[in-house]
């Protein structure tokens, strides 16, 4: 392990160095990309640098405890040396979960798009109580959250929401919320009060940057009409709505939430962009035979991974058996438990993967 973090120490001083370079700093792409680097290995950095010290402090410790004829001196070297110890293996177990291979995307901003599955009104409700409790998660974080395009439901809530959500680590610490999330309560219409199941579904793409992928805008087939919804009369009388079509993969994205003709668009492209990323990254990693199965889920959107269920106030993640019962905190997003249950379980993967490779 010392080995592998001088390596990345070395590596650090290396990116340091190439950051200041004049020849770096007028390409936007290579700064971006060694930049990104950069804060990725200065938290390793960081951590090597404690543990070296602890390191140190054990050996001297040890030395005094071997050499010192006072044993007062003595007493302290042993002291010393029975708290740094539980240091030392706190130290190396988080160096170890360091030295995991990071998601390249973890750091990347995110387009969350949320839909309505069988339940009928009831599950437009429940689409719209999932966009809630993501974007409060996302207020507590620091996180920006901008809506890009919406239908709503007939009796509340969303047929379909996409939001978009930067800030840090965002992709890395939502990506396990794709999937197929279940409700059960009893709905306000039901007279009789009988429990329903309904369903929505939740997928979270990594927005990617103009570098990421390269698109031929002439593949790509742009269509204009009049925005539908609140927003004033400008929005149903000019064609300000943007929906624009990949021609060779068939995929569509569109956005009508601004006034303005030309941010509908970027907005749309963003969308559009991290749809075709998502299919590509999927077509290599099925070709290299990596597409990985693991407990935590290989995001396919057609799992079921949480339910939520009203009269037990109980919310139950299946991938992993975690459940709380705190139902009203986790609709108000107050997910932190799930994020980091989902992170340590990847994580622990990850560690087995690792070490069956040695």
């Amino acid at each position: 392990m010392l080995d592998k973090l001088e390596a990345i120490n070395h590596r650090f001083e290396e990116v340091s160095q190439l950051l200041i370079q004049p020849d770096v700093a007028s390409d936007m792409k290579k700064f971006k990309a060694l930049n990104k680097e950069y804060k990725d290995l200065d938290k390793i950095v960081v951590e090597y640098k404690k543990y070296l010290n602890i390191l140190s402090n054990i050996d001297s410790a040890k030395q005094v405890i071997a050499t010192e004829k006072d044993e007062e001196f003595r007493e302290m070297a042993k002291e010393e040396l029975d708290e740094l110890l539980p240091q030392r293996e706190q130290m190396e177990e988080l160096l170890k979960e360091l030295l995991i291979p990071k998601d390249p995307n973890d750091s990347k901003d995110i387009i969350m798009e949320i839909r309505a599955g069988a339940g009928g009104d009831e599950a437009s409700i429940f689409a719209g109580d999932l966009y809630r409790m993501y974007t409060r998660f996302a207020e507590k974080m620091g996180w920006r959250t901008e809506l890009i395009d919406a239908t709503e439901g007939t009796s509340g809530g969303y047929k379909e929401i996409i939001v978009g959500m930067s800030g840090e680590d965002v992709y890395g610490k939502l990506k396990f919320e794709s999937g197929v999330h279940r409700v059960q309560r009893v709905p306000a219409t039901e007279t009789q009060g009988r429990i329903h199941t309904s369903v929505a579904s939740v997928v979270v793409l990594p927005e990617v940057e103009e570098f990421d992928i390269e698109l031929d805008m002439n593949d790509i087939r742009k269509d204009l009409f009049c925005s539908s919804g609140p927003g004033g009369q400008s929005v149903n009388t000019t064609y300000s709505a943007v929906r624009l079509t990949h021609l060779p993969t068939g995929l569509v994205a569109q956005c009508q939430d601004q006034k303005s003709q030309l941010k509908n668009f970027d907005k749309a492209l963003a969308v559009l962009r991290s749809r075709i990323y998502e299919q590509e990254l999927a077509k290599k990693l099925e070709a290299e035979g990596a597409q990985r199965k693991s407990m935590v889920g290989s995001g396919d959107r057609s799992d079921k991974i949480r339910t939520y269920n009203y009269p037990q106030g109980r919310v139950t993640d299946h991938r992993i058996g975690y459940t709380v019962y705190n139902l009203p905190n986790v609709m108000d997003g107050g997910i932190e438990d799930f994020v980091e249950e989902l992170r340590i379980a990847e994580n622990s993967e990850r560690l087995k993967e690792g070490a069956t490779a040695e």
